[in-house]
């Protein structure tokens, strides 16, 4: 009885692994079915935005070679290498302020930092867009808005409240043994040393986290990048020349161009993450072995 009786849980145990795989084989189809189509209708020959098949007819490569070459109406290039520079500055800026904010709240105690952490919490939950206006109207009272100090005003504005976004890091800080830094402070070392010797080679899941956000924040932002390059076009975003691409003047001969910019977009994120990945095992074990 024993024997049939684990005969048909582990029939049961079965079936449901195999519904389960079922289900995740589902949703990972819809899942990369949009980016497989992107792919397709990148190298589509046929122009316009509306085709009758699924599959191109004809496939080429002039959709890449339009796309970085013509620069007469739409300049793909200058609008990548804008976003490559703002998301790079940004990436470094937001990460240190950051970890640097994090660790303060996890380690150091003082008079106000409740209340910080509160207030932090409570303005995290309005959404940024909100506040888009007035940024504006600061940048322009600066004279940041005009010119070559749109690219500065993008980083600052990505950068700027970064601190905030401050608790994922904290809690892992906080993981981290405090008798490290006790005993590190009777070796004689400063808070800045324990910092950076100590807490930052044990925490790179949490860097490498922290620098994926901040590098795809501003290299995907569409919004504050319109209102604050408004139409000065040298200095547009890949998110604004691929919306422009899109626009009724340009749907049918820029379409196949703006799947192929979609996928030269996601390049930059594929190889971060992909670099990026050695680092986080890394920082794993040595986690475990501390």
């Amino acid at each position: 009885m024993n024997n049939r009786d684990s005969q048909v849980a582990k029939i049961r145990k079965g079936f449901i692994n195999v519904l389960v795989h079922i289900f995740l084989g589902i949703l990972a189809f819809i899942w990369i079915l949009p980016i497989f189509w992107i792919i397709l209708t990148s190298f589509r020959a046929e122009q316009g935005s509306y085709v009758n098949t699924f599959f191109p007819k004809a496939y080429t490569w002039a959709n890449y070679i339009k796309l970085f070459t013509d620069r007469n109406v739409l300049n793909f290039p200058q609008m990548f290498m804008n976003t490559l520079i703002i998301a790079i500055f940004s990436c470094i800026v937001s990460t240190f302020f950051v970890l640097s904010v994090s660790y303060c709240m996890s380690r150091l105690r003082f008079k106000l930092r409740k209340p910080y952490m509160n207030m932090a919490m409570i303005l995290t939950l309005f959404p940024g867009i909100m506040s888009m206006v007035a940024i504006y109207y600061i940048l322009k009272a600066l004279g940041l808005s005009e010119g070559s100090m749109i690219r500065v005003a993008l980083v600052m504005v990505y950068s700027g409240g970064a601190g905030l976004g401050f608790y994922i890091a904290k809690g892992f800080f906080d993981t981290i043994p405090k008798s490290m830094d006790e005993a590190a402070l009777l070796d004689g070392a400063n808070k800045w040393q324990i910092f950076t010797r100590i807490t930052i080679p044990l925490s790179k899941p949490i860097i490498i986290y922290t620098v994926m956000t901040a590098f795809i924040g501003p290299w995907v932002d569409f919004i504050f990048a319109k209102v604050i390059c408004r139409a000065n076009s040298q200095y547009f975003t890949v998110a604004i020349g691929l919306w422009n691409m899109l626009q009724k003047e340009y749907i049918h001969d820029w379409y196949t161009c703006f799947a192929a910019g979609a996928v030269c977009v996601s390049i930059p994120i594929a190889i971060l993450f992909v670099y990026m990945q050695q680092f986080y095992v890394e920082g794993m074990s040595g986690a475990v072995k501390g």
